[in-house]
C-alpha cells in the first residue's frame, strides 16, 4: 500500500470520529499527489486537486516546500494544470505565508521574464514573513538596480501590506454564550488530558466544554448568521491558569472565522468575555489571533453610604448585577465609539479592547503579522535611506519626570529596542524588548513548532541567550501518545537550536525535568526578561512571562517581545516566622492577607508582583514566584541582597554544568556560555561595580503590601471549596484556610508531592518527617496513598549524595526505572509512598489521576475543576494545596492532622525558614 493509499484508509478512520481529512504537511504524500495531478487520466486526480489546494499546510512544512515548488513549474508554464492557472497560482502561494514560498516569489520576481515579474511582486508587496535571507536576496537586486526590487522595497517601506488591508468593522454584533461561572481557566476549553491532541487542530476542538456546549454555540450561530458568539466568564476572568494557545485555537474554532480558505481548521477572530475580564496572558493570546478581549464588568461591588463595599457573612463583598450578559443576548460592540451596546442602550466602555496596537492586530488578523511587518518597514527605510513614514500607531511612552523605576521598569528599560537614547519610561508604555532566556514544553511544544513553520522560522534568533524545550509534560507515562510526539518535537527543537530535554540521537540520558525549574537555573542574570510556553513561567531571577506557543514561537524566531510595562505591586515582610512554619504557608498567607488588606481586591491581577524576598536562594524564591500565577499576577520580580543573589548563580552554574556533563550543550555551546555570563554576573555584584537590581527609592507603585509573619501562626490550605453556595467563587485560589478549619477531621485519600512548587529542600523534609515518624511510632504506616515527583534529576542526584534517596527508597513502595517507564497511566494505589520519575505528574492531570471523587492533598498549583482528580457521582473531586509536611502527615493519618499532631510531626525538622531582609533593598 502506498502512502497516499494510507492517507485514504486514515481520512475513513476520522470519518468514524467526526472528522474531516488531516492537514497534509509531509513531502512525501504531497509529491505522490502531485504526481495523480499530473497524470490526468488518474482516478484520484480529482480528490488530489482538493488535497493540494485546500489541505496542505503551509510555511516551512516539507508539503509547503512541494506545494511552492509545483506552483512555481505551473507559472513558468512547465506543468500545465487547468483547474489551476498561473493567476490561481499565485493567489496560492499568496495564502501560504512565507518560507518556501517567498523563495519562489522571490525566484519569480526577479527573474527574466517582466510580466511574471510583475505578478510576483505583487504578491510580496503583500507578504510579510520574511527573514535575512529573504531581505539579502531583496537589498543585493535593489543595489544591482533591478526595477522590481525597487518596488518591492518601497512599497515595504510604506507598509502597503498593512495600509491596503480594509479597515476593520465600525459595527460587531455578538450573541452572548456563558461558558462557565467564576473563573474559567484554559483547561475547561483545552483540557490538560487532551494535550496529546493539540496539533491536530479539529481533533482537538472536539474537548472544547463539553459536546452540550458547542451544539449550544452552533444553535446560535443558526439562529444569529450575522453575529459572532462571545464566549463569557461569567461573575469570573476568562483563562485564567495559562496562556495555552489551543484553547483560543479552540474558542476561534467553534465561534472565529477561518483566516484563509486554502488553509483548514487555522481560525481568527474570536471574542471573549469576563465580568473581571481576561487573563493577562490569554489576552496576548486572543491578540495573536487578531481577536477581541473584553472587561465587562456586569457585575459589580454593593456599596454602603459611604461607599464602602458591603460584605456577606464571609466577608467577601456582595456584587450587583449592572447588566445582563444571559446565552442569546444580543450585543453590539462599536469600535470606533468603544463601546458596549444592548439596542440603543450603551453599557460599559471598552476602550481597553480598542487601544490603537490592538486594533491594529485585529485589522491584520493577528499580532504576528505587525510585529514582522514593522521589521519589514525598518529594513526597507533602512535600504532606501529614509525615514520610515509613521503608518503603525506609535508606542505609548510614559515617562514621568522625577519618578523613580520599579524593578521591572529597570528591566524593561535596560531591554528596550527602539527607544530614543536617554529616554526612561515608565508603567503603561509599550516597549518592544529583547528576550534572554525561552522555554517551550511539549504539551504545547507541538504547536509551537508548527507555528515556527508558519511564520517560515527556521533557526532560533541569535540574540537569545538560551532556550529549552522540556519533557516533563508527559513524563509520568511513556505511552504510544507520547512516543509518537515528544522524539518528532525534541528533533524538530534540537534542530532549531534549543537545548532538549531528550536529545533525538540518543546521546544523553532521557531528561524530563520541570520546565520553570530548568529555566530557574539557565537564567544567570536577573536583568533577563524569559519567555516560556507555560503560566508557571515565573523565575526567581529576571522577569519572566509565561505565554501561549505563538508568542514563544515569535520570542525563538526574532529574540523579541512586544507588551506594555505593567504595573507593580510592592510585597515586604515584617514579624518572625514560627519555627514549625513552612515557607509555603507564607506565600499562602500573602495571597490571604492582600484581599484581607484591600477588602476582597485581587490587587496582584494583572500586575507584576515585586517580592522582596532578600534572603532566600532562587530555589526556594520560586515557590513564591511560581504560585503568583495563580495570584493572577503577569510576572513577578525577586529583589535580593547581594551575597544571596550570588549563592544563587552559584547553585545555577552547578546544574548547568551538570546539563554539560550529561552531553546536553549543542554546537552553539549555549549552555557554556551561560556558565561564561553567570561568572561576569558575580563578579560584577561583587565588585560593587553592578550589585543586585533593585528599584528606586522613589518608584511609584500600585499598591504595597505588607505581610505579617507573626499573624501566620498555623499551616495554611488553598481550598477550591467545592460546595460554596455561589458557584463563582469555587475553584479560585482565593479561598485559604488555616489548618484548625479541618479540625484534624478531613478524609484525605491521596497525597501529592511534586510539580515545580517543591524543591531539594521538600525532599529533604520528606526524608526527615519519615524518619521522624518511626522515630516516634517505630513504623512509618500510609494511611493514604503518597505520590512523590522531583522536580528534577538533579534533585535525585544530589539527595543520592547527601543520603536521602536512600531513606525514600526504604519507605517507597514504588520506584521510577527509566530503563522500563510505565507505558500505561496508574488507575489505582495502594497506601504506600510512590517514587514517581521527575517531571509535572498529576498536577498536569494528562496522564496520572487521583480516582474520581477523591481528596487530594498537594503541593501542587492547581485547583482547576478535573486537572488532579475529577468529580464521582454524588461526591466532588477536591485538591487541597498545602505545604510538604501537612501533605506527608495527611497521608500518614489518612485524614487532615490537628495542630497538635502537626506540630508534633515536624519537631526538629529543617523546614523552609525565612527571615525578612534587615537591609534595605532599594537604591
Amino acid at each position: 500500500m502506498n502512502i497516499y493509499q494510507d492517507y485514504l484508509q486514515e481520512i475513513e478512520e476520522r470519518k468514524n470520529q467526526g472528522l474531516h481529512p488531516k492537514p497534509i504537511d509531509g513531502a512525501e504524500l504531497l509529491s505522490e499527489i502531485i504526481a495523480q495531478i499530473k497524470d490526468v487520466d488518474n482516478a484520484n486526480r480529482e480528490d488530489s486537486l482538493k488535497f493540494f489546494i485546500y489541505n496542505t499546510l503551509p510555511g516551512t512544512t516539507s508539503a509547503a516546500g512541494e506545494k511552492a515548488k509545483f506552483l512555481k513549474e505551473i507559472i513558468l508554464g512547465q506543468s500545465i494544470v487547468k483547474e489551476i492557472t498561473p493567476a490561481f497560482a499565485f493567489e496560492l502561494l499568496s495564502h501560504m505565508k512565507g518560507g518556501p514560498s517567498i523563495e519562489v516569489l522571490l525566484d519569480l520576481a526577479l527573474g527574466n521574464d517582466a510580466a511574471i515579474a510583475q505578478q510576483a511582486a505583487d504578491v510580496l508587496k503583500t507578504q510579510v514573513f520574511l527573514y535575512d535571507a529573504d531581505t539579502d536576496r531583496l537589498k543585493e537586486a535593489f543595489k544591482a538596480g533591478n526595477s522590481f526590487a525597487k518596488e518591492i522595497i518601497e512599497s515595504y517601506a510604506k507598509a502597503e501590506f498593512f495600509t491596503k488591508l480594509p479597515e476593520i468593522a465600525e459595527e460587531i454584533k455578538v450573541v452572548t454564550y456563558i461558558a462557565g461561572e467564576g473563573d474559567i481557566s484554559t483547561d475547561l476549553l483545552s483540557p490538560g488530558n487532551q494535550a496529546h491532541s493539540r496539533s491536530d487542530r479539529e481533533l482537538h476542538g472536539k474537548c472544547m466544554i463539553t459536546p452540550q456546549a458547542q451544539e449550544e454555540i452552533q444553535a446560535l450561530q443558526a439562529k444569529h448568521p450575522d453575529a459572532s458568539v462571545m464566549l463569557i466568564a461569567e461573575k469570573g476572568t476568562m483563562g485564567v491558569g495559562s496562556s495555552r494557545m489551543s484553547g483560543v485555537n479552540n474558542v476561534a474554532l467553534w465561534t472565529g472565522k477561518q483566516a484563509s480558505e486554502y488553509v483548514p481548521f487555522v481560525n481568527i477572530a474570536p471574542i471573549v468575555g469576563g465580568t473581571n475580564g481576561i487573563s493577562p496572558i490569554f489576552l496576548t493570546t486572543v491578540d495573536v489571533t487578531g481577536g477581541i478581549g473584553i472587561d465587562l464588568k456586569n457585575w459589580v461591588k454593593k456599596l454602603d453610604a459611604d461607599g464602602k463595599p458591603v460584605l456577606n457573612e464571609n466577608n467577601e463583598p456582595i456584587l450587583e448585577q449592572a447588566y445582563s450578559v444571559a446565552t442569546g443576548t444580543v450585543l453590539t460592540i462599536n469600535t470606533q465609539t468603544k463601546k458596549l451596546y444592548n439596542g440603543d442602550q450603551e453599557l460599559i466602555d471598552i476602550s481597553r479592547s480598542f487601544t490603537p496596537q490592538k486594533k491594529e492586530f485585529i485589522r491584520a488578523g493577528g499580532s504576528y503579522a505587525i510585529v514582522f511587518g514593522k521589521k519589514l518597514q525598518t529594513f526597507a527605510a533602512k535600504v532606501l535611506d529614509i525615514e520610515a513614514p509613521a503608518v503603525f500607531a506609535p508606542s505609548k511612552e510614559i515617562s514621568n519626570e522625577g519618578q523613580g523605576l520599579t524593578a521591572v521598569e529597570k528591566i524593561f528599560n535596560k531591554n528596550a529596542v527602539g527607544i530614543a537614547p536617554g529616554k526612561v519610561l515608565h508603567a503603561g508604555s509599550d516597549v518592544r524588548v529583547e528576550v534572554n532566556i525561552v522555554g517551550s514544553q511539549d504539551t504545547t511544544g507541538l504547536m509551537t513548532a508548527q507555528e515556527l513553520e508558519s511564520m517560515a522560522a527556521t533557526v532560533i534568533s541569535p540574540i537569545v541567550d538560551g532556550a529549552y524545550q522540556s519533557g516533563c509534560h508527559t513524563a509520568s507515562v511513556w505511552d504510544k501518545k507520547a512516543q509518537a510526539n515528544i522524539p518528532k518535537l525534541m528533533k524538530f527543537m534540537n534542530n532549531f537550536g534549543l537545548i532538549t530535554a531528550r536529545d533525538p540521537k540518543g546521546v544523553y540520558h532521557s531528561m524530563t525535568d520541570v520546565i520553570h525549574k530548568v529555566l530557574n537555573d539557565i537564567t544567570i542574570d536577573e536583568w533577563a526578561i524569559i519567555i516560556g510556553g507555560d503560566s508557571h513561567t515565573r523565575m526567581s531571577k529576571g522577569v519572566a512571562f509565561g505565554a501561549d506557543s505563538g508568542t514563544v514561537a515569535l520570542a525563538l524566531a526574532t529574540g523579541e517581545a512586544s507588551m506594555p510595562i505593567p504595573e507593580s505591586v510592592k510585597v515586604t515582610f515584617k514579624g518572625d516566622m514560627k519555627g514549625y512554619m513552612d515557607f509555603r504557608d507564607v506565600v499562602h498567607a500573602t495571597q490571604a492577607q492582600m484581599l484581607k488588606q484591600f477588602n476582597g481586591e485581587n490587587v496582584f491581577q494583572g500586575r507584576i508582583i515585586e517580592v522582596h524576598i532578600g534572603t532566600l536562594t532562587a530555589d526556594q524564591a520560586f515557590t513564591f514566584t511560581d504560585w503568583t500565577a495563580e495570584m493572577k499576577a503577569k510576572a513577578s520580580i525577586c529583589i535580593s541582597e547581594d551575597d544571596t543573589l550570588i549563592e544563587s548563580l552559584e547553585i545555577a552554574k552547578g546544574r548547568i554544568q551538570i546539563m554539560i556533563d550529561k552531553g546536553m550543550d549543542n554546537d552553539r555551546q549555549v549552555l557554556q556560555g551561560l556558565i561564561n555570563k553567570a561568572d561576569k554576573r558575580i563578579a560584577e555584584i561583587k565588585s560593587g561595580e553592578k550589585p543586585a537590581l533593585t528599584p528606586d527609592a522613589n518608584a511609584k507603585y500600585y499598591a504595597e503590601v505588607v505581610v505579617d509573619l507573626d499573624q501566620i501562626a498555623e499551616p495554611m490550605i488553598a481550598d477550591p471549596d467545592v460546595n460554596n453556595k455561589d458557584v463563582s467563587k469555587r475553584y479560585t485560589h482565593d479561598t485559604i484556610r488555616p489548618l484548625s478549619f479541618y479540625g484534624g477531621e478531613k478524609k484525605v485519600d491521596l497525597g501529592f508531592i511534586g510539580s515545580c512548587m517543591v524543591h531539594k529542600g521538600d525532599m529533604k523534609i520528606l526524608a526527615q518527617m519519615l524518619k521522624n515518624v518511626e522515630a516516634q511510632t517505630g513504623k512509618v504506616e500510609f494511611n493514604a496513598p503518597l505520590v512523590v515527583a522531583p522536580p528534577t534529576y538533579n534533585i535525585v542526584d544530589e539527595l543520592k549524595a547527601e543520603g536521602d534517596w536512600e531513606v525514600l527508597q526504604k519507605y517507597s513502595g514504588f520506584e521510577f526505572d527509566d530503563n522500563a517507564p510505565k507505558g500505561a497511566a496508574r488507575t489505582e494505589y495502594e497506601n504506600m509512598l510512590y517514587l514517581e520519575r521527575p517531571g509535572c505528574n498529576l498536577c498536569m492531570g494528562n496522564q496520572e489521576k487521583a480516582a474520581k471523587g477523591d481528596t487530594v492533598m498537594a503541593t501542587s498549583t492547581r485547583l482547576f475543576q478535573g486537572r488532579v482528580v475529577e468529580d464521582a457521582e454524588g461526591k466532588k473531586g477536591e485538591s487541597l494545596l498545602s505545604s510538604t509536611p501537612v501533605v506527608v502527615l495527611s497521608t500518614i493519618l489518612g485524614r487532615t492532622p490537628t495542630m497538635e499532631e502537626y506540630t508534633a510531626a515536624v519537631d526538629g525538622i529543617n523546614l523552609t525558614k525565612f527571615a525578612p531582609s534587615n537591609k534595605q533593598l532599594v537604591m
